[in-house]
């Protein structure tokens, strides 16, 4: 980890390898989460359903990679009630531009029209939101994030709070303890999100 960066950004990335992290509230503060259960992908246990999956083999979506991390989080916080504050928002294109944030983008047309963000530490990747503004487009993303998540030799992707629609795709709530232990393995590995180091 580098320990020139910004000193903000660094309490995030620490709070990350402990198990917390921040959401900004509506006082453009930092308010830090650790809760008892937690919504994970075990990368192996991933699963969609075939009707995706036909659409992923027509390659209706062009992905890619870190191509527009700023309007990715702009999307992702474009809705009525966000935690994605300006302070957030400060704190993850710096962790972009230091090369540890990275969003995986959907275009159609020439179009951002789906998205997701998150931090990459070692061999675990904390997914923070996602958008889409043509069906499936965020979908699309999450499959490409896992599959790439999985042939670099990451073993965890944390979705920190469960809903419906990651538990379909196989997500699994586990405790505290349990996260932590997975946590600190794949904390261990030499893996890297990106094809090459900036």
């Amino acid at each position: 980890m580098n320990y020139s960066i910004d000193p903000l950004c660094l309490q995030v990335l620490k709070a990350y390898t402990i198990g917390v992290f921040p959401m900004g509230n509506k006082n453009d503060e930092l308010d830090w989460y650790c809760p008892s259960k937690r919504c994970v992908f075990f990368l192996d246990e991933f699963r969609y359903h075939k009707r995706l999956d036909r659409k992923i083999k027509k390659n209706i979506f062009d992905i890619r990679v870190n191509e527009n991390f700023k309007l990715t989080m702009q999307k992702c916080a474009n809705r009525p009630d966000t935690w994605i504050t300006p302070q957030i928002y400060d704190i993850y294109t710096k962790l972009n531009e230091y090369g540890y944030a990275h969003s995986v983008e959907a275009y159609f047309g020439g179009e951002l029209v789906g998205g997701l963000y998150g931090v990459s530490i070692a061999g675990a990747f904390m997914g923070e939101s996602m958008f889409h503004t043509q069906t499936d487009a965020s979908k699309v993303c999450l499959v490409y994030l896992v599959e790439r998540l999985k042939s670099k030799g990451f073993i965890i992707l944390d979705c920190q709070f469960a809903t419906s629609h990651l538990q379909s795709f196989g997500a699994k709530i586990i405790t505290h303890d349990e996260y932590i232990e997975i946590l600190n393995k794949a904390l261990t590995l030499n893996v890297n999100f990106l094809d090459k180091v900036y």
